[in-house]
């Protein structure tokens, strides 16, 4: 039975890699061209891009973000009883759901720019240019969440993946060249941080065209199959209209509803934070500035390990769904375990090394921007990383098994939190910007905890703590100590900051390669389950790291 289990979740877990690979990749690229547009728009012009970016975010999320997910589920759910006609019912349903939302809600955000920054975002001048460039791109990928999700619920992440890679690097040039651009032709504009924003949303709109074209060109090659599978299928009893509509709506709406509970913890962040350090005679452009610096340098630095947990997290639902559809268990309970022990691998070791290499970071990456408090909140608030990645598989875990109302009410309760926390430091200490990055920890913690109890209550899974979180947790300390020794002898005698990191980041990953496995954290089958693998495995062969 046991090894029947590890078959069954090979396949997510392979699914999970390819698109946790994707993910990584798309966020090096953002990455890369996050740091000349950063440097390009400067403090002011990042403060401005992201809180159009929080706006933008919350309508997508609101109009149709869930939906690769949501279909996904019902897919593969439908499919698992060999269901095919009433699984592409659903997708069809589901392309006019996101056709109508996402176009409602792509108008209100163009027409509507100059209302948002005069009622909202005032502080923000210009936020309504980067904004209506934003608006074309809610649709887009509203429509482009649907073809995903069907995907995904046909258990192959790889249109996924490959339209990811594309739309990030067409994201990556033109956002660099549009923001250059644009800059130096309203360079005597007092809108100029406005519109140097305005040049990286364009990226984000042409990424995102690009990668719906790729889908769009995969999804006609797929046409057949469906048609086959239709033809074949004498299971279905045909849904009606109204039943179909009613599924999309239970299945997507907790699913909206609980990202749009976890982007409002960005939008609360950006306006208390704005409220209390201007009743606190802040100037608009120190306010601007750190949010400028928390968003671009910290938060972006974090969210490239959060990527791996979000890519499990969307492959695990389908098998979940297609598990729980069949009545097995047993095999949830192990998915489950296997998919938040891979995510532990990679989630404390990440923490880890952000925050022993912080303040060398932020200077290698944003040199025009302040690396001592950029440094300072990516230390405190490396963290984020293990709660985040645990919150992201749970909440999965609950939707997977039909508690979608769960993870919302956890959001919910956490945000309330949230905001309790973050006023009192802004309000009472002097924390300023420090104060939202506790709050980023505290949030996503509470939301594993309440996750992880709901977890273990509905499917009867107690995680295993020793090789899941104690050999991680042990493995990574030893891994910070050697990095930072490593950093500091190789900075006092280059006195270069990409010279010393480059070894530091080299010994890091060989120093826990050798840990984990020491510490019998992995076996070999649990190995060859990650990116590479098998070449791993070779390579722990000769230093004699597996046991047999």
């Amino acid at each position: 039975m046991e090894s029947s289990n590890k078959s069954k979740a090979s396949g997510f877990l392979k699914q999970g890699s390819i698109l946790a690979i994707a993910s990584i990749l798309v966020r090096v690229i953002g990455l890369v061209y996050r740091i000349p547009m950063a440097n390009i728009i400067g403090n002011e012009g990042n403060g401005i891009y992201s809180a159009a970016f929080e706006i933008y975010n919350l309508l997508l999320i609101i109009s149709s973000y869930g939906m690769p997910m949501a279909v996904s589920k019902m897919v593969s759910a439908k499919c698992a009883k060999k269901q095919y006609k009433n699984a592409y019912y659903i997708f069809r349903c589901s392309m006019i759901f996101s056709i109508v939302s996402g176009g409602l809600a792509a108008l209100f955000v163009f027409f509507g720019a100059d209302m948002l920054e005069n009622n909202f975002f005032s502080k923000y001048h210009g936020i309504a240019i980067p904004l209506r460039v934003l608006a074309p791109t809610i649709f887009i990928v509203a429509v482009m969440g649907t073809l995903r999700g069907l995907f995904q619920g046909r258990n192959t992440m790889m249109p996924t993946a490959i339209s990811q890679i594309f739309e990030q690097i067409v994201n990556a040039f033109v956002s660099v060249a549009a923001a250059w651009s644009l800059m130096r032709s309203h360079s005597a504009s007092s809108k100029i941080s406005a519109w140097g924003a305005a040049g990286g949303t364009l990226g984000t709109c042409l990424g995102a065209l690009t990668a719906f074209l790729i889908l769009l060109v995969i999804y006609w090659a797929y046409r057949p199959v469906m048609k086959r599978h239709e033809r074949h299928d004498k299971v279905s009893v045909e849904d009606s209209l109204k039943a179909t509509y009613k599924l999309i709506a239970w299945t997507v709406i907790p699913i909206i509803l609980s990202q749009t509970v976890y982007q409002l913890s960005g939008i609360v962040d950006v306006t208390l934070f704005n409220a209390v350090m201007g009743g606190k005679n802040f100037a608009d452009k120190t306010v601007s500035s750190l949010l400028g610096i928390y968003s671009t340098n910290y938060r972006v630095l974090v969210s490239v390990p959060i990527a791996v947990s979000t890519a499990i997290a969307s492959s695990m639902i389908p098998g979940l769904a297609f598990s729980v559809a069949e009545g097995d268990m047993s095999s949830v309970r192990h998915k489950v375990s296997i998919a938040v022990k891979f995510n532990m691998i990679i989630a404390f070791p990440s923490a880890v090394g952000l925050a022993v290499l912080a303040q060398p970071i932020i200077r290698l990456l944003f040199p025009s921007s302040d690396y001592i408090v950029g440094g300072t909140m990516l230390m405190l608030g490396s963290s984020c990383v293990i709660f985040y990645a645990l919150s992201t598989v749970t909440s999965g875990v609950l939707q997977s098994i039909d508690r979608m109302s769960l993870p919302v009410i956890h959001s919910l309760i956490s945000l309330i939190l949230h905001i309790v926390i973050v006023f009192g430091l802004l309000q009472f200490t002097n924390l300023a910007g420090y104060a939202l990055v506790i709050g980023n920890v505290t949030y996503p913690m509470l939301v594993c905890y309440l996750n992880g109890r709901s977890v273990s209550r509905y499917i009867r899974q107690k995680q295993e703590l020793k090789k899941t979180f104690i050999v991680p947790l042990l493995s990574s300390v030893v891994m910070g100590v050697v990095t930072f020794v490593i950093y500091e002898l190789f900075f006092i005698v280059t006195h270069r900051i990409y010279v010393a990191i480059v070894p530091a980041v080299a010994a890091a990953v060989v120093v826990y390669f050798i840990m984990v496995l020491k510490l019998n954290g992995l076996d070999r089958e649990e190995l060859y389950e990650f990116p590479f693998g098998r070449k791993m495995g070779i390579v722990a062969d000769k230093l004699h790291l597996l046991k047999e």
